[in-house]
C-alpha cells in the first residue's frame, strides 16, 4: 500500500505540466467568441514560435537547475550573442561560420561563469548576476549602443514564418529546438554525465565523496549550457533579423519559470527537459490567450507571476516531509 501511495505523488509530480497545459488551453477555448482565433492552425504556429528561444535557453537552465545552480545572466548573454552574430554578419563572414561563432560565445560566457563558481567556490546567483552587467555593457560597446543591421542572409530563415494561417510547415528553428531536447534528455538519462548532474544538484557533498569530480563538472554544466543559451541568441537574431544590445530583459526569468513550472525544484535534484518545454508552452499560451483576451500588459504579468509562484509552492509542498 505505501509503494501505491509513494508513487501517487510522483506520477502527480510528470503529469502535473502536461495537465497544467491542457486546462489552460480548454479554459482559452471556453469563450465562444475567442475559441474559432485562439484554436487556429496559424495561431498555434505562433505560439510555437513565440516559444522557441525560451524553450532552447530553458534546455541549459534546466542543467543547471538539477545540478543546485541557477544563472541569472541569461537575457544578457542572449543579447550579446546575437549583437555579436550581427556584427559578424555585417562584416562579411559566411552565415555557417556566423552561427557557430554566436553559439560558441554562449559557451565562452558559460566557461568563465562555470570557471569562476567552481573554481572560487563561489555562489552562482553572485556570479551570475555579475556576468548580467558585464555581458550588457559588452553588447552595448559591442553595438554602439544601437541596433548592428546586417544584410538579409541565411540565418534569418530559422524563424522564418510562411504560411501564416496554417500550422504546418513550422520554421526550421521549432524542429531544432525538439531535436535538441530529445537528445538532451537521453544525455540527462541515460549518461554518466547526466547521472552527475543529478547526483550533484540532490547533495553535492555525498557526490564528492563517491569520487565525482564536482568542480570540473560544474565547468562542465554552465559551458555546455551556455551553448544552449548562444543558441537562443542566434534564434533571436533570426527573429529580428538584426541585433539589439537592449533586448531579452528579463528572459532569464521566463526560462527560469519554465524549468520551476515543468517540475524542477530549485533546490536540485529534480527536473526534466519534457517538463521545461510545456512549461514553456504554457507560459506562451497565457501570454498568446491574454492578449486575444485583450488583457492589459500588467495584467498578464500578474497572471504569468502567479503562476509561477502556485509552480514554486506546489514543488516546496512536494518535497515537504522528505528527509534531508
Amino acid at each position: 500500500m505505501s509503494s501505491r501511495t509513494g508513487k501517487l505523488p510522483a506520477l502527480l509530480n510528470a503529469l502535473g505540466p502536461y495537465l497544467g497545459l491542457v486546462l489552460i488551453i480548454t479554459l482559452f477555448s471556453l469563450p465562444a467568441e475567442l475559441r474559432r482565433t485562439f484554436l487556429s492552425g496559424g495561431n498555434f504556429k505562433i505560439i510555437f514560435i513565440q516559444t522557441v528561444i525560451v524553450a532552447t535557453g530553458a534546455l541549459g537552465m534546466t542543467m543547471i537547475i538539477i545540478s543546485g545552480g541557477i544563472d541569472l545572466g541569461v537575457g544578457s548573454t542572449v543579447a550579446l550573442t546575437s549583437v555579436a552574430g550581427a556584427t559578424l554578419l555585417l562584416h562579411g563572414c559566411p552565415a555557417p561560420a556566423a552561427a557557430a561563432l554566436t553559439v560558441l560565445a554562449g559557451g565562452l560566457i558559460g566557461l568563465l561563469n562555470g570557471g569562476i563558481i567552481a573554481g572560487l567556490r563561489m555562489m552562482p546567483f553572485i556570479v551570475t548576476l555579475g556576468m548580467m552587467g558585464i555581458a550588457r555593457g559588452t553588447a552595448k560597446w559591442l553595438a554602439n549602443s544601437q541596433t548592428v543591421n546586417p544584410p538579409d542572409n541565411p540565418v534569418n530563415a530559422l524563424m522564418a514564418m510562411s504560411e501564416p494561417d496554417t500550422l504546418l510547415p513550422l520554421p526550421p528553428a521549432v524542429w531544432l529546438t525538439l531535436a535538441l531536447a530529445a537528445a538532451m534528455s537521453l544525455v540527462l538519462r541515460r549518461t554518466v554525465f547526466g547521472r552527475y548532474v543529478f547526483a550533484i544538484g540532490a547533495n553535492e557533498a555525498a557526490a564528492r565523496l563517491c569520487g565525482v569530480r564536482v568542480r570540473w563538472q560544474k565547468v562542465g554544466i554552465y559551458t555546455f549550457a551556455g551553448l544552449f543559451f548562444g543558441l537562443a541568441g542566434l534564434l533571436q537574431l533570426s527573429r529580428l533579423t538584426q541585433g539589439d544590445p537592449s533586448i531579452a530583459n528579463g528572459l532569464e526569468l521566463d526560462m527560469i519559470a519554465a524549468v520551476v513550472i515543468g517540475g524542477a525544484s530549485l533546490n536540485g535534484g529534480t527536473g526534466s527537459v519534457s517538463g521545461s518545454l510545456i512549461g514553456a508552452l504554457i507560459m506562451a499560451v497565457l501570454r498568446n490567450g491574454s492578449n486575444q483576451m485583450g488583457l492589459e500588459t500588467y495584467m498578464q504579468e500578474i497572471v504569468i507571476g502567479a503562476v509561477i509562484i502556485f509552480a514554486v509552492a506546489c514543488d516546496k509542498l512536494r518535497h515537504r516531509g522528505r528527509p534531508a
